[in-house]
């Protein structure tokens, strides 16, 4: 038997829209934005993008929903290690927002984020733990979890109700499952598919510059009834043997819902991860293991020099951080290429 620990999200969200420190910074309904001198368009707060766009046109076609509010229901989870007076307990924390709320107020002291639950992370021995049939165990129990904790969400989603708004009205809504932010472990994870597979499309990782057909759930409940589970896993990335938790959902597509985590994925993924590794990997592959450490030291000492000044960040040890955060990255981003020029060509800096 494994514990979740959840709050309702359908409370969590009425509080949410009826907070009056939210009053100047709702947004009701979706829409485009301009810039007044050159009349092109502009993307900053979630109802303002296309996903918002379409999903009112979708409701619309219902004439029950006419006049109703749309709230997307962004959620985000991932598993982290949290050591400090804990002996090293892993948690699973499942958070909620709405994308009614502009991008000013997205900040952790103004609560427009909150954790709504604690999802189970399942332990078994050395044995069993890489087995296909405990991994199954682990995957279905994260979607069968989200699907009971977001069940009372459901029935808003076809029929309106009344809620209070932080301006004192009240006025119908419609909820409506929206992008999931995920690292690539949790999108491998929501997407039912085999890792180093795109989350997104058919491509496979040794061909991402080419053409690919985006996925969906009809394409991949169309291969599940016409195919094995290997030739699943092998041809097409699907794990087809897990039911993601969009299924007990209407208008929920799992592939069309996941977003990228920013922060693991483009500031700590791509820049910590693969740039400033690649480089160290050139410069070895080129000069050898001995003459690039030399390099490498030169480069550490570049980023150690940068001289004091408004927004940029002192790095007394280089690059060589003992835990890399989210900040270390963007600060590291902004004197990177001037402390690599001269010992990478033009092309790469």
């Amino acid at each position: 038997m494994y514990d979740i620990w959840f709050r309702d999200p359908k409370d969590v969200i009425h509080d949410m829209l009826s907070r009056p420190n939210f009053l100047r910074d709702m947004d009701y309904r979706p829409f485009w934005e301009y810039e007044s001198a050159t009349d092109k368009r502009q993307w900053e707060d979630f109802m303002s993008g296309d996903w918002a766009w379409t999903q009112a046109d979708i409701i619309s076609r219902d004439s029950t929903m006419h006049g109703s509010t749309f709230v997307p229901i962004i959620l985000g989870s991932d598993k982290t290690t949290v050591s400090v007076t804990t002996s090293q307990n892993d948690y699973y924390p499942l958070y909620l927002s709405i994308g009614n709320m502009s991008n000013k107020v997205r900040r952790a002291h103004r609560n427009s984020v909150t954790l709504i639950a604690f999802l189970a992370i399942p332990h078994t021995d050395k044995e069993h733990a890489p087995t296909d049939t405990f991994q199954q165990f682990c995957h279905q129990l994260f979607h069968l979890s989200l699907a009971y904790i977001l069940r009372n969400l459901k029935p808003v989603m076809t029929k309106p109700t009344v809620m209070q708004f932080s301006d004192g009205h009240y006025r119908c809504v419609i909820f409506g499952l929206s992008p999931y932010i995920a690292n690539y472990e949790e999108q491998v994870l929501l997407a039912c598919i085999v890792r180093g597979w795109c989350a997104k499309c058919l491509a496979m990782r040794q061909e991402l510059d080419t053409d690919a057909l985006y996925r969906s759930r009809e394409h991949a409940e169309a291969l599940i009834e016409e195919f094995d589970l290997k030739t699943l896993r092998d041809a097409y990335g699907i794990v087809g043997d897990t039911i993601p938790f969009t299924s007990s959902f209407p208008h929920a597509d799992i592939y069309q819902l996941i977003a990228p985590d920013i922060l693991h994925q483009i500031i700590k993924g791509t820049f910590k991860d693969h740039l400033v590794k690649w480089v160290a990997s050139y410069l070895k592959t080129v000069h050898g293991t001995t003459k690039a450490n030399v390099i490498l030291d030169d480069i550490d000492q570049r980023i150690m020099a940068i001289a004091p000044f408004t927004g940029l960040c002192h790095f007394p040890e280089g690059r060589h951080f003992k835990q890399w955060t989210g900040n270390d990255s963007k600060a590291l981003m902004k004197v990177y290429l001037p402390a690599i020029e001269g010992h990478v060509p033009t092309e790469i800096v």
